[in-house]
């Protein structure tokens, strides 16, 4: 059987002797890396304040040239990396390939873009010349999850390190290899030492981290407690945070939605990563009249999908990362069956090794049960009946999340209204699930977080954005 947790030998409050990583199909060892004590951690942080301003000296054609090698080793060894991911968190290996291409295209785009958006605005004042320029702030912490390994660290990576600052990963603790693997990608392309490294060390590690003064600013993809934690430390510290945290999208399915769509958009929001995704489509809110055909459709979409091994070809639902995971998920499911709510699909523990939970089909979810109040991290559906439109939208947004949101309907224009200034979220969809692009911005409102990645937005979060007057 898995081990509750990812193994992490403590010694002292902040740091580690070893990392253990578990194959989450089978429950077996897969690698022990020796953790950074406080030397280590000491060097590669003498090493980001070294490298700082040298790297902020570059041009941006030289930085953007480094930037295109690091995508090109994403897309040659795209099979490989994806073989790592699977094995350390389980993702399906045609989603890892998906995820190293989608790594590669945000590199190339700030590769590309970079010099116009930094480039100087000239802005016209009293003065004889007065402009606004965008300079680095050096030293970056990212604190990032074990979801998406790969896209995660390079969305915060491509932007910050064309910007001219430089990046400090510490990654979560059961992908230590993806760390390890982003690292070296960086170093073949040829970037300099100090410019991006990987600290493996715990989570009690990075109040400390924050806390050292040549630690600029800090970004942290996580959960919504772990947010508060970096942005509480942070503000002590008076630092900059950009934090991308958990979700509950709503997909609003409108009384005149095209259920071809809607079904597919839905399953496919649900089940990207097994499920494990802050921007899944974790509730499907429905109005009455196209509740009964629309769950009929789900049911049998969701049946056809295959759970398995993530190194087949075949699998598209892979195990959870964890089994604590796995377990917590499914104490929620029952907590909600408990209060009231049916199960239409799965739901119950298979037998045998690895962090395996069947495709689940939770309806009449509603107010005080799990499925509805919080974060369900895993191939869970719940289906929120609803009289009507109105009913369909006041519900959407009855959450403390506000990250994503998509809403079905053939009308596009009302849709796009409802998009727009009706759906409380970071980001809108209409007759799609929702995704992240690097030409756009990406986060969220409320408990969801703050500040924005990607597009241009993004890069402008960790600079100082410096007013120069000439008289």
């Amino acid at each position: 059987m898995l081990p509750r947790r990812v193994k992490i030998r403590e010694m002292g409050y902040s740091f580690a002797m070893t990392i253990e990583t578990f194959n989450p199909a089978t429950g077996e060892l897969t690698a022990v890396y020796p953790a950074y004590r406080e030397p280590e951690v000491e060097r590669a942080l003498a090493k980001a304040a070294e490298e700082a301003p040298a790297w902020a000296s570059r041009s941006i054609a030289e930085r953007a040239d480094l930037l295109s090698l690091a995508a090109g080793i994403l897309e040659d060894r795209k099979v490989q990396y994806a073989e790592l991911m699977a094995l350390e968190m389980g993702k399906p290996v045609r989603e890892g390939r998906a995820e190293a291409e989608k790594s590669a295209w945000v590199c190339r785009y700030y590769a590309d873009e970079a010099e116009s958006l930094l480039r100087a605005r000239e802005i016209e004042t009293d003065a004889s010349k007065s402009f606004v320029a965008f300079e680095p702030v050096g030293p970056v912490l990212a604190v990032m999850p074990w979801n998406f390994p790969f896209w995660q660290v390079f969305r915060f990576a491509a932007p910050n390190l064309m910007a001219g600052n430089v990046g400090l990963l510490k990654h979560a603790s059961n992908v230590p290899g993806c760390a390890v693997a982003i690292e070296e990608i960086f170093v073949e392309a040829g970037f300099p030492e100090g410019a991006f490294q990987t600290l493996l060390v715990g989570s009690r590690a990075v109040a400390g981290l924050i806390e050292d003064p040549r630690v600029s600013a800090v970004t942290l993809t996580g959960s919504t407690p772990a947010g508060r934690a970096v942005a509480a430390k942070a503000g002590e510290c008076l630092k900059k945070t950009v934090l991308e945290l958990g979700g509950s999208d709503p997909y609003v399915v409108l009384s005149d939605a095209d259920l071809d769509i809607a079904v597919e958009a839905c399953v496919a929001g649900r089940l990207l990563n097994t499920g494990q995704s802050c921007i899944a489509a974790k509730r499907w809110i429905v109005s009455a009249d196209r509740r009964e055909e629309f769950e009929r459709r789900a049911i049998e979409a969701l049946r056809s999908k295959v759970v398995g091994d993530p190194l087949s070809e075949e699998t598209d639902v892979g195990p959870m990362a964890r089994a604590d995971l796995r377990d917590e998920l499914h104490q929620q499911v029952l907590a909600s069956i408990e209060r009231g709510a049916r199960c239409l699909l799965g739901g119950e523990l298979p037998d045998g090794e690895g962090a395996f939970y069947p495709v689940t089909v939770l309806t009449d979810v509603a107010p005080g049960m799990p499925a509805y109040e919080d974060e369900l991290f895993g191939p869970v559906a719940a289906i929120l009946p609803v009289a009507d439109d109105e009913e369909a939208i006041r519900v959407a947004n009855d959450t403390g999340f506000g990250l994503g949101a998509a809403v079905f309907t053939r009308d596009v224009e009302r849709g796009t209204e409802i998009a727009r200034r009706r759906l409380d979220a970071g980001s809108c969809f209409v007759n799609a699930f929702v995704r992240s692009d690097p030409r756009l911005p990406f986060g969220g409102i409320k408990e969801s977080g703050y500040g924005r990645e990607l597009g241009s937005f993004g890069i402008y979060e960790f600079v100082n954005i410096k007013t120069v007057w000439v008289a």
